[in-house]
């Protein structure tokens, strides 16, 4: 057989290896003494052929931010293949939200570190009297408070958490939590005096510490319950530059070497925020100390406080939270490079890249906020209350398929309320809508779908007597300083639809949606709400406030905007809705 027919049956060979399977039902047969002829006939096929196979999907980047959405104050850590993440959700119950990543790019909620905290009546939202007739122990509300800047830890074959809500006296004694798995169940070990965003570390001997505020540590008893006597000290004084903000400490140990993270916003001319880190190899030695990050990113303002975590391959990430206004303090990934025995944050250029490789492929699609048609017993772990919620007042079982909300108590407005339900919004644009049946609406029931904060733009069907009427309003909440009570609701109707007409059929029902819109915008974000509603489902007719700004205000709620479901008495208890669903859709970023 001559070289030129030789090369003609190799080629020959690999087109049958190759598309034996993808193309043809019987195998492919060539002959030695093929023409030339022939042999464009087959580089002819193979080329149909290739066309025709179905090609692997390219995997898809991971864009920043990472999570578009309120995830404050971040934790990270891995355990064997999976990383887990928990933030601060405050006011928010079920609190303390695990979320769990195989590839850094899609997350799931898998638990909450406690389902309600009870220390005080403000959880429950219960006081609802003009402010001059709140008396005793527990006025107020804890907007803004709760839990904050969870610490999260494997050691010893369990998971362990440490957080301080952000409160006075027994309110803000720090808890420690320890579960068998990251999803729980959860249980409360052990309460020490307040440690403000701190952070649980083992050594590699096991010692226990907590490092918080802004340079201080102290080792904990072996058992986690005390504090050991006299170990309170200052491991690093603040320079003359530090004026601001130097607080949410995270602490790793990594080659030998401690490394203490930081959040610092300094004031003055040509100043940013940053995250710095402080090292040293001995923990009663002085410290070292270098800035990790000083990146802007998106179009928006300078990003800090979060933490690094390494891959099972030991790669490094880090993981930092950027202010993004209405839609609140949303997570970036960034690549860690050691330099001189430093975690340095970033690109090349030191800043936080616009997209990442996914660190695993092939992963399912997840995300931490989903429709629901409300057909599960249990309620889905991407919801959350706000505060406390009556247990007897909700349930998904009474009529399977609906989520019914009862009134329980009653109040004068939306921010005194119970059993409001909630979902993050996120970026760059988002849509949710629900379906509600209004047919067991008492006399004075106010019922509907918000974009939740301390500004509001609410959505509400109100009964009044015989009438039904939707309307769209403004509403503003001002709160106390220190007991966060609620002094005054500033309500600014916009527009009123007259829903009587639903009155009287079989099963009335509405459809009420609010769409978020965060992309860059000449005021940073554009923070802009808009409001729907429908009387079939289909054709929506936008009602109110055009483009709504949402507002970011960290001396009142101090998170982003959320999907609010609401149902609240003010006249008599009794009355309920049932929602069918909560469909909700957010655009690729």
């Amino acid at each position: 057989m001559g070289v030129k027919s030789e090369i003609i049956v190799n080629f020959a060979s690999k087109i049958n290896r190759v598309y034996d399977h993808n193309c043809f039902t019987q195998p492919i047969i060539f002959l030695y003494n093929i023409k030339m002829k022939q042999l464009f006939t087959i580089l002819l096929l193979s080329m149909l052929c290739t066309m025709g196979v179905a090609q692997p999907e390219r995997e898809k980047p991971i864009k920043n931010p990472m999570l578009w959405a309120d995830v404050p104050d971040p934790d990270v850590i891995r355990v064997g293949d999976t990383f887990y993440l928990v933030s601060t959700t405050m006011h928010l119950m079920p609190g303390a939200p695990v979320m769990a990543s195989k590839d850094l790019k899609n997350w799931e909620t898998v638990g909450y570190i406690f389902d309600k905290l009870t220390d005080s009546p403000k959880y429950d939202l219960s006081f609802s009297l003009p402010l001059d007739q709140q008396k005793g122990e527990g006025v107020g509300t804890v907007y803004g408070r709760g839990q904050w800047a969870t610490s999260l830890k494997y050691h010893d074959g369990k998971f362990w958490a440490l957080l301080a809500p952000n409160e006075q006296g027994a309110m803000g004694d720090t808890y420690i939590f320890t579960a068998p798995k990251a999803e729980g169940p959860w249980t409360i070990h052990s309460r020490l005096r307040h440690f403000h965003d701190a952070t649980l570390f083992f050594d590699d001997d096991g010692t226990p510490y907590v490092f918080f505020g802004t340079g201080e540590v102290c080792q904990l008893t072996r058992d986690l319950k005390g504090v050991v006597e006299g170990s309170l000290r200052h491991y690093f004084q603040r320079e003359e530059d530090e004026n601001g903000l130097l607080e949410g400490t995270r602490v790793i140990k990594h080659n030998g070497t401690y490394y203490a993270m930081l959040i610092s916003q300094s004031y003055g001319g040509g100043r940013h925020r940053r995250e710095v880190c402080y090292r040293t190899k001995d923990l009663n030695a002085k410290w070292e100390k270098n800035v990790i990050l000083e990146s802007d990113f998106g179009g928006f303002y300078y990003l800090a406080q979060g933490t690094i975590v390494d891959t099972e391959e030991g790669d490094w990430y880090g993981i930092m939270f950027q202010d993004r206004g209405g839609v609140g303090r949303v997570l970036t990934l960034s690549p860690v490079r050691w330099i001189d025995g430093w975690p340095m944050l970033g690109d090349e250029n030191y800043k936080v890249p616009e997209v990442m490789r996914p660190y695993k492929s092939g992963q399912p699609v997840k995300s931490i906020v989903l429709s629901d048609d409300f057909d599960d017993a249990k309620l889905g772990l991407h919801w959350q209350w706000n505060h406390n919620p009556v247990d007897k007042a909700w349930s998904l079982t009474e009529r399977p398929g609906f989520l019914r909300l009862k009134t329980s108590r009653v109040v004068p407005n939306l921010y005194l309320a119970p059993n409001t339900l909630t979902q993050r919004m996120e970026g760059p644009t988002c849509s949710g809508y629900i379906c509600m049946d209004l047919s067991k609406m008492a006399d004075g029931d106010c019922a509907g779908l918000s974009d939740f904060n301390g500004d509001s733009g609410v959505l509400t069907v109100k009964k009044n007597g015989k009438t039904l009427t939707l309307e769209m309003s403004e509403q503003k909440v001002s709160l106390t300083e220190r007991e966060k009570a609620v002094t005054k609701v500033e309500e600014k109707v916009v527009e009123t639809v007259d829903l009587t007409k639903l009155v009287n059929t079989k099963q009335p029902k509405i459809w009420l949606r609010v769409d978020g819109d965060f992309r860059a915008g000449e005021r940073g974000g554009r923070d802009a709400a808009n409001f729907f509603y429908s009387l079939d489902g289909e054709q929506w007719t936008q009602i109110g406030t055009k483009n709504y700004r949402m507002v970011f205000d960290y001396r009142r709620f101090f998170m982003g905007s959320k999907f609010g479901i609401f149902n609240y008495a003010t006249k008599k208890v009794g009355g309920y809705v049932d929602v069918d669903y909560f469909k909700y859709h957010c655009d690729e970023k």
